[in-house]
């Protein structure tokens, strides 16, 4: 029976990851400005072009169905571009070029403050876990979605899309990168409560407590919203100047 499952799983899958034949409107960055300005612990955020993103973007309410981890930057000496891990439905956990991503319209999402040490750690982190299965039970939960889309309340849709598995050899794009930011204690979305500082000095303060979020909760759109994610826009690290834009000259 499970040999069964497992067939059946990676025949949908195969489905899923086919072209979809939605509109696809949005403008990929320039891919060599992006690739300069991408740095090792980016995560890079993808406007997917499969069946499956569908489901994923219907479920979470974004625009991004898709999230790989920058692990290397762009090494113009030798030409090697920028090396990404990410959690493929077909291969599984694997390494990847920047290649991949280049016609993809994308955005980067940068963690603050972290030391190269830190930053070591979360890319440690990532590569250990290459090899490792992709969660072929959050495939089939997301195939319930997509046709027809179902009227499910916003309140649900982050549940649904984590009804995998959950077995800790087994992943998903999102899950993945923020298990290995959960590693190095960075924040993400935690859940916050607050209570009574302890400061003599402050009496009636209040102060915040993070609480780690299950990692089987995390979204790609949820490193875009996230208060300590820096959205990195290429276009404007390159310097851009809107004088220098030519503009049809239509009769007025």
């Amino acid at each position: 029976m499970g040999v069964v499952l497992r067939t059946a799983g990676r025949l949908l899958a195969g489905f899923l990851t086919a072209p979809s034949r939605s509109a696809y409107a949005a403008i990929p960055s320039d891919p060599v400005v992006l690739a300069q300005t991408l740095l090792p612990g980016d995560v890079l955020l993808v406007d997917g072009r499969q069946r499956v993103s569908t489901a994923i973007k219907y479920l979470t309410q974004s625009t991004w169905s898709h999230a790989a981890l920058c692990i290397a930057a762009e090494a113009p000496e030798s030409g090697t571009p920028p090396l990404f891990v990410e959690a493929d439905v077909i291969d599984g956990v694997r390494q990847v070029s920047f290649d991949l991503f280049a016609a993809n319209h994308t955005r980067i999402c940068r963690p603050i403050g972290l030391t190269s040490g830190e930053v070591e750690q979360l890319i440690d982190f990532a590569k250990s876990h290459i090899g490792n299965e992709y969660d072929l039970a959050n495939v089939i939960d997301l195939a319930r979605y997509l046709c027809p889309t179902p009227p499910v309340p916003v309140s649900w849709r982050r549940r649904m899309i984590a009804l995998g598995s959950g077995e800790p050899t087994k992943a998903i794009c999102s899950t993945l990168i923020a298990r290995a930011f959960q590693s190095i204690r960075y924040p993400i979305l935690p859940d916050i409560t607050q209570e009574f500082s302890n400061d003599p000095d402050c009496e009636g303060c209040m102060r915040d407590i993070l609480h780690i979020r299950h990692h089987s909760l995390f979204t790609p759109r949820d490193f875009d919203v996230s208060p300590y994610f820096q959205v990195i826009k290429p276009s404007l690290q390159a310097g851009f100047d809107h004088h220098a834009l030519i503009w049809n000259q239509e009769p007025g």
